[in-house]
């Protein structure tokens, strides 16, 4: 089955393209930072972090690391969780006013991200800050060169944002978040320490887990990348260009990851095993995704967490109204798999029996029932909200939400189905709660 998902097609691609850092994961390879950068012919680091993590272990682990090697950094921490343009601004002028030669990051996505975006519009600064991005949101204007090399150290299980070239920013003029994307802001290394996760809350767990899980499902299920058009220019190819014999590898290990230690991950801190593992998923998937893209999933998510109101998430110390990128990912995903499995019967199964759904007696007919009650399943045994009405959306929010997720181009056109405003509406009336 998965081979024929890539037949070719008339005037569809007929290559991919796969590009990933080098990664080292083990317990403790933190201490390898100083090491790595020297390899890397650092001597000036700009070292971003967030708040939180300033002042602890993982920061003080990287900074002694890099005292060791002989290297001077300085710390940069005015990071938003949930990465928006007025971090980036503050970044790219903290990076712009350093005489830097490399970047190490060390934190969650929020900090991976602000850290690439930073370097972009310190080193090839622009009039609007929406040039680099695709339209028709911006110019699409062509990023010029190469970044300061970057050596990016994950905290958190979820993200993947040390393996993909994508910068995912709020843009705070429109309250809305969007992807810049590029291969030239892929990290050259990552190093994936998974003791960084051994304190972390259990809700952070979920969401970074269910972030995990969703980047996973939606780049196996994605359109294949011999459906998109073929480009002419190889040196023009998008790394998110669809599902590929690649990207499927990781992804697959990734949901059998998520399967088997989602719930032991979350609802048990001293499951070392289990956390170790998500750890590991996480990179895959980001592996898989930043080599792919996502759809429906994330797409839709960005319309949650533009139009969300009084609300906070338990375990993050953040300003209402905050929801944590994996739990608005997640609460609209069993309506959303429903939908797209009609597009790619055959691939939404195969992805239920890498995740241990219960299979017994499905038949392709019934892929998308399947998917969904799984996701459903994993989200009741980890306190998930019950769809969207658990961050307290209702029907009124329903066309709202719609029109805010419909700019999501690309990752709507990555689906297994044409999708238009009204199958978006269908979806998330289908997802405001779940039996």
């Amino acid at each position: 089955m998965g081979c024929q998902y890539f037949e070719p097609c008339e005037h569809g691609s007929d290559s991919f393209t796969v590009d990933i850092p080098k990664v080292t994961f083990g317990r403790g390879c933190l201490q390898e930072a100083g090491a790595r950068a020297a390899s890397l012919g650092m001597s000036q680091v700009a070292l971003f972090t967030d708040p939180f993590l300033r002042d602890g272990p993982y920061v003080e682990i990287v900074s002694q690391s890099l005292k060791l090697a002989g290297i001077d950094f300085a710390v940069f921490s005015e990071i938003r969780i949930e990465a928006d343009d007025a971090s980036v601004e503050r970044g790219a002028r903290f990076v712009a006013d350093g005489n830097f030669d490399g970047m190490i990051s060390v934190g969650g996505g929020s900090v991976m991200d602000t850290a690439k975006a930073a370097m972009l519009y310190a080193l090839y600064p622009t009039e609007d800050f929406l040039d680099y991005f695709a339209p028709p949101l911006g110019a699409g204007k062509a990023m010029p060169g190469a970044l300061l090399r970057h050596i990016a150290c994950p905290t958190t299980s979820g993200t993947g944002s040390e393996c993909t070239s994508i910068s995912v920013i709020r843009i705070n003029e429109l309250d809305t978040k969007f992807v810049l994307a590029n291969p030239i802001m892929l990290a050259d290394q990552a190093l994936i320490d998974p003791a960084c996760c051994d304190s972390l809350p259990r809700n952070i767990v979920a969401s970074t887990g269910f972030d995990l899980l969703s980047h996973a499902l939606e780049c196996y299920t994605a359109k294949a990348y011999t459906q998109w058009a073929k480009i002419e220019d190889p040196t023009r190819r998008p790394l998110i260009q669809g599902a590929n014999p690649w990207s499927d590898l990781a992804a697959r290990k990734a949901l059998e990851i998520a399967g088997k230690f989602l719930v032991r991950g979350v609802n048990d801190a001293a499951d070392q095993q289990a956390r170790d593992q998500l750890s590991w998923g996480a990179s895959l998937a980001g592996m898989a995704f930043g080599n792919s893209g996502t759809h429906l999933a994330h797409a839709m998510s960005y319309g949650v967490t533009h139009l969300m109101r009084d609300i906070s998430t338990r375990d993050y110390a953040v300003e209402s109204p905050f929801v944590p990128h994996g739990i608005s990912v997640v609460v609209s995903a069993p309506a959303i798999f429903r939908y797209a499995a009609e597009g790619a019967p055959e691939r939404h199964i195969e992805a239920a029996m890498y995740l241990n759904a219960d299979m017994q007696g499905a038949e392709v007919e019934d892929a998308g029932e399947v998917v969904a009650g799984c996701i459903i399943d994993l989200m009741k045994q980890t306190d998930m909200p019950n769809g969207l009405s658990g961050l307290g959306f209702g029907a009124d929010d329903i066309k709202p939400l719609a029109a805010s997720s419909i700019r999501q181009g690309r990752a709507i056109a990555n689906a297994p189905r044409e999708t238009n405003l009204q199958d978006i509406e269908n979806i998330y009336a289908a997802a405001l709660s779940y039996d």
